[in-house]
């Protein structure tokens, strides 16, 4: 397994990718690594790496724009043969990146050994070597590499217990938290800062990262489930996706709880879509997305009024973006454009950023930022990382779930709403 750093742009490393098509592989979750899955899915299609080629790390507040230049870098050299053309074919990286400019966490991109797809009914294989030789022919190692088996599915396993308990701030700091933001928004310092809150817990089982994938894509099919380096989780929120030219994104903010029938279900959805406190914190992240996007688009449109989006345990506000790439950036570009959205952090961004890392009382790490995958062209579909938790070489797990704090937030209301977005990574830990 190579490694490579920002630093080196790769050090020159030259890949060799040969996508080719193959029979049915569904499911693709059961394929994964359960020690170190590498997986992007939503409704059942997506993709799932399997070893290590090259791996990019970056750190700082010039983090993505570092990434960026060392996969451009790396994809230049690169021999690509693809002979499927679809959207994950081809060369591929995960990426991961850390939410804070001052985050201990690092961020990645990583190169596997063997991609596994799905797309559109369509199913493929990608394998990727890292050629050591100066020559035009691959290294032994390299043509090794590129006849790798395809794993066969595992069994199913039961999901691991994991028991949270509060991580560094408690419940009750959370509400103080709030109150203190609510203070400063009324004093006119900022508009919106998004607080969150940090659950631990110990996994002792090695093997059940799998099972806690499954159990998420089983649960939440319409959010994009993932596993990059550690992190997992189902997100809803598209932060932004770049496909041959066309830009798109979905932007969520305000949130309540579903029903307990069906009757109450469609009011919580009409109330929220009613909600002025809800309506006025969707608005402050649409704005931040559309400006953070204009500069890059040449056409840029966004749904006429916010739509209510079902999820299992919640309702969302959301608005869709869509436009057509005026610049030629890449998704990592976008990325380091628009993140971070005023639907994690708050608005001003710079007032909000600051205000979030003086309440919070913990370093977000990986939480709330990028996650996703790039192509060998620039394309790819980065999410923001959210319902979701950190799962390290020692067993420590840590989940976050944050709320949008604006004038009229209650902290009470805003603690309930932590626990309803804490419950699908919860859940998915047999809690």
């Amino acid at each position: 397994m190579k490694h490579t750093d920002a630093a080196t742009r790769a050090g020159g490393a030259r890949l060799v990718v040969r996508t080719e098509p193959t029979d049915e592989l569904a499911p693709l979750i059961p394929r994964a690594d359960p020690r170190h899955p590498l997986l992007w899915m939503r409704r059942g299609e997506g993709i799932v790496g399997l070893g290590e080629a090259v791996r990019i790390e970056t750190s700082g507040p010039s983090r993505i724009a570092d990434a960026a230049a060392a996969w451009t870098s790396l994809a230049a050299l690169a021999d690509v043969d693809d002979r499927v053309g679809l959207p994950g074919t081809g060369l591929v990286a995960f990426g991961a990146f850390a939410f804070a400019d001052g985050s201990a966490s690092t961020s990645v991109l990583v190169v596997p050994e063997l991609v596994l797809g799905r797309r559109d009914g369509r199913a493929w294989v990608t394998r990727i070597a890292l050629a050591t030789g100066d020559s035009e022919a691959t290294d032994a190692a390299a043509s090794a590499a590129l006849t790798l088996e395809i794993p066969e599915p595992a069994a199913k396993r039961r999901v691991p217990r994991v028991t949270f308990a509060p991580g560094a701030v408690p419940p009750e700091e959370y509400e103080a938290a709030v109150a203190e933001a609510v203070r400063r928004i009324d004093a006119g310092e900022l508009a919106k800062v998004v607080l969150a809150r940090q659950l631990v817990g110990e996994l002792h089982e090695e093997d059940g990262l799998r099972a806690t994938i499954t159990r998420l894509a089983e649960d939440y099919p319409d959010t994009w489930v993932y596993a990059v380096d550690g992190l997992i989780g189902a997100s809803p929120e598209t932060l932004v996706r770049v496909d041959h030219g066309t830009v798109s994104a979905r932007v969520l903010a305000g949130t309540t709880a579903r029903g307990a029938g069906e009757a109450s279900d469609r009011e919580r959805a009409a109330d929220l879509a009613a909600s002025p406190k809800d309506l006025a914190e969707h608005a402050l992240a649409v704005a931040s997305a559309v400006k953070r996007l204009a500069p890059h688009t040449a056409r840029l449109d966004a749904s006429p009024e916010p739509f209510t989006l079902q999820l299992p345990n919640l309702w969302h506000l959301a608005t869709d973006l869509k436009g057509t790439l005026g610049d030629g950036s890449s998704s990592l570009d976008l990325v380091q454009a628009v993140h971070p959205t005023a639907a994690v952090a708050g608005t001003p961004r710079r007032i909000a950023l600051r205000t979030l890392a003086e309440l919070e009382g913990f370093d977000r790490g990986r939480y709330a930022g990028p996650v996703g995958w790039i192509d060998g062209d620039g394309d790819g579909e980065w999410a923001i990382a959210l319902r979701c938790a950190q799962v390290d070489g020692d067993g420590t797990v840590a989940a976050y779930a944050g709320c949008g704090i604006v004038h009229d937030s209650v902290p009470a209301d805003e603690l309930a709403e932590t626990v309803m977005k804490f419950r699908p990574i919860v859940e998915a830990f047999g809690g």
